[in-house]
């Protein structure tokens, strides 16, 4: 796609792109929302393990989210900025 077409919007390959993206991390979210219901008090090392391992797939989902938004065109200023 060339920049003039970016100009009239996403291409929809890349908004299905990001759509999945966006389905992939909110499914990793709740797989960590999942482990904290259930994890006991004291967490053994096969929990923290197993924490470790969702927390690693929550942020490389979210990373590949923000970039198949990025593609699309779908970016947001930083909120950390003054």
């Amino acid at each position: 796609m060339t920049d003039s077409n970016r100009a009239n919007g996403p291409d929809r390959d890349d908004l299905e792109t990001a759509r999945r993206a966006a389905a992939a991390h909110t499914a990793a979210s709740r797989d960590v929302e999942a482990f904290l219901r259930r994890v006991p008090e004291v967490p053994g090392p096969a929990e923290l393990a197993e924490y470790a391992t969702l927390i690693a797939r929550e942020e490389e989902l979210r990373a590949q989210r923000l970039d198949a938004a990025d593609a699309a065109g779908l970016t947001a200023p930083s909120i950390e900025s003054p």
